[in-house]
């Protein structure tokens, strides 16, 4: 049993020395001895519960000076650096603005439940519901790779939660069936017109649609095949190909009447439209499958602005059907609601759940029906009148 310097027994295992400082030591089971010096006696008795822990349940022993700062830039840069650039870029915001004012200087071993929450609940007056979510994500994530590489010998956000309300699903942007004829109509002029129409046709996400190429589209098979991405980054000011958003995005879908139709006219007329110099380009991305080099030949893209020559950004396209809902006396929605009526839409008209989770390219059923099917007035009247029909006679 230790001491202080003013006699007073400190713990098993702890002593203060000459320079104030207070020594710990551990032996794991190995025979091994381990020392480091703390400020304070509640430290190096924390360090060595940790110890004791980590070396009963892992076998290994914690180091204690890794920070959450330096443990956050090995995690991104190489655990999870092969996820989508969006989602990397978002783990990046949240730990910069969020989480690393309140927990980047401590050791990693040091993070308790009680931190965490405080990351949660700093941000509950100022920041939605989905932004906290990601950062709980984010912390998650972050801590629980910590936890398989045994730099912690427990995770830190277990019995963590936060209360906010995600936006509702019932909140979620879909376009009835008058609303789509009426937006349709509208848009019938457009220039956009074929790429709102396909979205409606195959589900497509907007970066899926903007980096189509030819190749990916087989006209005697009738079916278009999602392998890439393409987004213009406003802030770098580049045009960026990548992989699409996760493993089980990379699909191929079989095409309607409508779609095959609409892609076969672009086709027939992709000599006519004006080509933009940076159509010269080539872009390079990581194939998430194979972890290869793959390209994306910027000519070879499907949807191409008439009036420019260039591929339409990201943001144009929702600026420009804020203008037709505005036209159309409809209330605005963005891209990504085409893709919830279209899944809306082959509900209604009796496709398996399953298969649509396929041709979407979601990992789970439950996002497929929770997130992305949206039960309608008209479908339950419709439900209402097979029941009555089905009904047993008395």
């Amino acid at each position: 049993m230790g001491k202080n310097l003013k006699g007073k027994e400190c713990g098993k295992g702890i002593y203060q020395r000459k320079d104030g400082l207070y020594s710990a030591r551990f032996v794991d089971k190995l025979g091994k001895r381990h020392e480091k010096y703390f400020n304070t006696v509640p430290e190096a008795r924390n360090w060595i519960e940790d110890s004791k822990y980590a070396d009963k349940h892992e076998g290994i022993f914690v180091a204690t000076e890794t920070t959450v700062d330096e443990w956050f830039e090995f995690w991104i840069e190489n655990i999870v650096g092969d996820l989508a650039p969006n989602t990397l870029r978002n783990y990046r915001e949240r730990y910069k603005f969020n989480i690393q004012p309140v927990i980047g200087k401590m050791a990693i071993t040091n993070v308790k439940p009680m931190h965490c929450k405080r990351v949660l609940l700093k941000m509950d007056e100022t920041y939605a519901g989905s932004t906290i979510r990601q950062t709980y994500i984010c912390m998650g994530t972050m801590f629980k790779a910590a936890l398989m590489n045994d730099l912690i010998p427990r995770h830190p956000m277990n019995g963590v939660r936060y209360t906010k309300p995600v936006r509702a699903k019932d909140d979620i942007k879909f376009l009835t069936r008058e609303e789509q004829r009426i937006f349709l109509n509208a848009a019938k002029n457009s220039h956009n017109y074929n790429q709102y129409a396909l979205i409606l046709e195959t589900g497509l996400r907007t970066g899926e649609l903007i980096g189509l190429t030819w190749d990916a589209i087989d006209f005697p098979k009738r079916t278009l095949t999602v392998n890439k991405t393409l987004e213009y980054r406003h802030s770098q000011g580049y045009w960026r190909a990548g992989p699409p958003k996760t493993q089980q995005s990379y699909r191929t879908i079989p095409l309607t009447d409508v779609a095959y139709n609409i892609l076969k006219e672009i086709w027939d007329n992709r000599e006519n439209r004006k080509k933009s110099p940076l159509l010269s380009q080539t872009l390079e991305y990581i194939d998430r499958r194979t972890g290869n080099t793959s390209q994306l030949i910027m000519s070879d893209l499907v949807f191409i602005n008439w009036r420019t020559g260039l591929p339409a950004k990201n943001s144009s396209y929702d600026t420009h059907l804020y203008k037709l809902c505005d036209e159309a006396g409809i209330k605005r929605f963005c891209m990504h609601a085409l893709r919830h009526t279209y899944a809306t839409r082959v509900i209604e008209a009796g496709m398996q759940p399953k298969v649509l989770q396929k041709l979407l390219g979601h990992g789970s059923i439950k996002t497929t029906m929770d997130r992305y099917v949206h039960v309608t007035t008209d479908s339950m009247d419709r439900a209402i009148k097979q029941f009555e029909n089905n009904r047993v006679s008395q």
